[in-house]
């Protein structure tokens, strides 16, 4: 199972460091205040990542026919070294992750079949090949005091591959130059290089519930220049807590991102546009604070969400004080025993329940794509996008006013047209 600790430069957070070095620091000072905050999302992907490598221990010691026998057998630094599981451990280990749903059960699904028929290829090709799992991996030769836990790593001589599983679905992961996946791929060589002679090194990303299973492929050569060239420099300026602070997309996961004076100066520059204190704004002001706005609201909501924190720990701000919100709609604690009341009361059920298709959503997750696809595309009606402003930029169709303000007017044709 993964380790507990976390490196201050970690794998997982080097999109961010590595485009803005002095928050490694910043995100350690302020942990180290207020503690490591885990969200809900990020619980539920320890979770997934678990019943994962359980089911791929599982699969293992099917794959190869493991019996106790055989198990026993083995010299002890073989049986330390074995990735398979037991069916009694198994469902040991299952019990232990609680109550799984259904999404969580097909998402792992898909991630151990797809390293299965990865793990199976590579020992075909060579016997001697490894797969180690939730494995600590040491990049420190490169970046002071570097390490972090991959999710997959399968070794032979002709290739190393490094797969990374993502739960999450709002944000599609991109493997290219994803330097998550090198910082593993690095410790992997250090840890591998010497006693295989693959070259070739790729890298999977592995997001099942947005279908998402892309890879890339590089070699020693280039990795070890990347490294050299554009690790080792950003990772030391980190380290130290230099550098300059860089304002981006990668904020969305920075601890420090509501105290950053930085974001804050980016996201106020919708007020120092040398805007006009009366009149009308102009075409031409509003175009130039577009922009902004989405930096902006994203600012203030981090703001709010952090000052409320700081609120309920103890801390004061002057002119303003915590008071309860509006009370959530109210619900049943045992909805059974409800309906189990009223009837005994004598009402029938039609006075307080009623049936209702489940949305399509719900129903193409439990029939799976390809059934809902067959039985039900045809019964599926979805309407136009809400039209929005986004930068010309975006990779999304213009839509055109004018085809739309005249399409009423179009004649319909007739079948002697």
């Amino acid at each position: 199972m993964p380790p507990g600790k976390h490196a201050v430069l970690g794998a997982s957070s080097a999109y961010r460091w590595l485009a803005c070095p002095p928050s490694a620091r910043l995100c350690e000072k302020l942990d180290a205040r207020f503690g490591a905050k885990e969200s809900e999302y990020a619980r539920e992907g320890t979770k997934a990542h678990a019943l994962g490598e359980i089911k791929i221990r599982y699969a293992v010691w099917h794959a190869d026919h493991m019996t106790a026998a055989k198990h026993g057998a083995l010299s002890p630094e073989e049986r330390a070294a074995y990735p398979g599981i037991n069916r009694n451990r198994y469902h040991a280990l299952r019990t232990e992750r609680g109550d799984i749903p259904d999404d969580m059960e097909k998402a792992t699904d898909t991630y151990c079949d797809i390293v299965m028929e990865k793990y199976l290829a590579a020992k075909e090709d060579d016997p001697s090949a490894r797969l180690l799992l939730e494995q600590q991996l040491d990049y420190s030769f490169f970046v002071p005091q570097g390490f972090g836990t991959g999710d997959c790593v399968i070794v032979s001589d002709s290739l190393l591959e490094v797969c990374d599983y993502k739960h999450g679905r709002g944000i599609q992961v991109d493997v290219h130059g994803n330097p998550q996946l090198r910082l593993y791929a690095l410790g992997a060589l250090q840890r591998f290089g010497a006693l295989y002679d693959f070259d070739a090194i790729r890298y999977t990303i592995i997001q099942p519930r947005i279908e998402n299973v892309v890879d890339e492929t590089t070699d020693r050569e280039e990795l070890l220049t990347w490294a050299e060239e554009y690790i080792k420099p950003r990772a030391q300026l980190a380290w130290e807590g230099k550098g300059e602070f860089v304002p981006g997309d990668h904020c969305r996961f920075c601890a420090a991102k509501a105290v950053c004076a930085a974001r804050a100066a980016q996201a106020l520059h919708v007020f120092d546009d040398g805007l006009a204190p009366t009149g009308e704004l102009s075409d031409e002001q509003l175009a130039r604070l577009l922009p902004y706005l989405d930096q902006a609201e994203a600012w203030i909501k981090d703001v709010r969400t952090y000052t409320e924190e700081c609120a309920i720990r103890g801390v004061h701000y002057r002119g303003y004080k915590l008071v309860r919100g509006k009370r959530p709609n109210r619900a049943w604690s045992d909805p059974e025993e409800v309906k189990a009341q009223l009837l005994r009361s004598g009402y029938g059920a039609e006075q307080f329940e009623e049936t209702k298709l489940r949305s399509v959503g719900d129903v193409e997750k439990t029939i799976g794509r390809k059934a809902f696809r067959a039985l039900l595309s045809d019964l599926v009606k979805q309407g136009e996008g809400r039209l929005q402003l986004v930068p010309e930029s975006d990779n999304r169709p213009e839509y055109n006013s004018a085809e739309a303000a005249f399409s009423d007017l179009e004649v319909p044709k007739t079948d002697n047209q």
